[in-house]
């Protein structure tokens, strides 16, 4: 197979860039719309607040997932360094918008 033929593979760990190159973070997770990625120290992300601002009854709410046993929770200020449920680390723990 040649390297045109060859499809894009993202995998755990690899690193994500903006079109100049420079490395805005690391895939985290995976889920059924796509995957989470962790910032590199000192790249700035939308913000909790910014995600709550505006929503009404009804709309998403920004919480957390445990990748490894599915536990959700509220979201006080970021993530839990660990699952309260299975103590998995912080790492396996991402972003996630419940209706």
């Amino acid at each position: 197979m040649s390297q045109q033929d060859e499809k894009p593979r993202i995998s755990f760990g690899a690193g994500i860039y903006t079109e100049d190159g420079t490395k805005v973070g690391h895939v985290r997770g995976f889920d059924e719309h796509g995957f989470q990625v962790t910032a590199e120290d000192g790249i700035e992300g939308l913000s909790i607040e910014h995600h709550r601002a505006g929503h009404e009854f009804g709309e998403g709410e920004l919480m957390w997932r445990c990748w490894e046993c599915g536990e959700m929770g509220k979201l006080d200020s970021d993530i839990p360094d660990e699952c309260p449920n299975c103590g998995t680390e912080k790492e396996d723990i991402y972003y996630w918008t419940e209706d």
